[in-house]
């Protein structure tokens, strides 16, 4: 049985991570148990943790898709906000100049298309450019960074806008079943989805040639920049749907709130497992290593550190993760 765990976590990108996310739990969940003050445990921290996990997991499960592709996308934060503003907006107008009752319930609907479709476009935007002129994704995507960065504040302004959908769009998004909301079961059920996508669909072996050995993908038949347009058209659609559901879970959302979360977001990737020159990683890592990351940022919480803490942990979280990585492909 030892062997077959060893050769699990030799053998998978998320090897690395999931040892050290075990041993991370095990002492947090000990030190609660010894110290009544130390609030881990509790109903209500559980419930915020959860609570908080999901939209930088969604928006991460589809940042390690590119990663895995062998591209990177740095607009991501500013799309989480752009697309999060478009549909709030559109459902608020919409919901003022209509009273029927069930085109309210619809109207909510509607404008999440239209911004998961804006996401998706500005991700399949950014492939074309990236590839057509052959410039690095991490310079396209840069400069798109600030582009929709600027299309948000001209669209809405700088301030905060309120986000409180009709039902049942409401409960969908924003319910709570017991400590767990509504936006958990999102991240896990597209984690569940994007598992057999990478993992057990022919689509996720293309990711993973294509990323690994542009060439050697060429030679058996597929097409790189088909592949590549893909994987930025999910990078796009999950930036969307990761701000509409933050958006959703507080009610309003902030024009700037969602800048910074694109460099968290591949931190979560690079934890968990992901090569950044493309061609490894695993759902499994994505999901660890965003847990992993916010289980941290809560113990510092409950310490009451301050909170450039949590940088600098997660800063040297990443070299602890890529050198353990490294260490036990050596010994594979």
């Amino acid at each position: 049985m030892a062997a077959k765990v060893r050769d699990w976590i030799q053998s998978r990108p998320e090897g690395g991570i999931a040892v050290l996310f075990v041993v991370v739990q095990a002492v947090v969940v000990l030190s609660a148990v010894a110290m009544p003050d130390f609030r881990y445990l509790t109903q209500a921290n559980i419930a915020v943790t959860l609570k908080a996990i999901a939209p930088l997991g969604i928006m991460a499960l589809g940042v390690g898709i590119l990663m895995i592709a062998g591209e990177f996308d740095l607009s991501v934060g500013a799309l989480y906000s752009f697309c999060a503003i478009v549909t709030a907006t559109l459902t608020n107008a919409w919901g003022a100049d209509i009273d029927a009752e069930g085109a309210n319930a619809l109207l909510p609907f509607v404008a999440m298309a239209i911004g998961l479709l804006i996401g998706t476009l500005a991700g399949i935007v950014h492939a074309v450019i990236t590839l057509r002129f052959n410039i690095p994704s991490f310079i396209t995507t840069l400069g798109a960074m600030l582009i929709w960065k600027g299309a948000t504040l001209l669209f809405h302004g700088a301030t905060s806008l309120r986000f409180k959908p009709s039902e049942p769009f409401a409960s969908i998004f924003g319910g709570q079943i017991g400590v767990v909301h509504a936006s958990m079961f999102w991240f896990l059920g597209m984690a569940v989805v994007f598992f057999f996508l990478l993992h057990r669909h022919r689509l996720g072996n293309h990711f993973f040639a294509v990323g690994g050995n542009r060439n050697a993908a060429v030679a058996i038949g597929i097409n790189p920049a088909r592949t590549k347009i893909i994987a930025f058209a999910i990078c796009g659609f999950m930036a969307a749907l990761s701000g509409i559901v933050a958006g959703v879970r507080v009610s309003s959302i902030q024009p700037g709130g969602g800048i910074g979360l694109e460099l968290v977001a591949i931190a979560a990737c690079v934890i968990g497992g992901h090569a950044l020159m493309g061609g490894r990683g695993s759902i499994l890592g994505i999901v660890l290593g965003t847990a992993l990351m916010f289980t941290i940022q809560d113990v510092l919480l409950l310490l009451r550190a301050p909170g450039f803490y949590f940088e600098m942990f997660v800063g040297g979280l990443i070299v602890i993760a890529v050198i353990m990585n490294m260490a036990i492909r050596r010994k594979g």
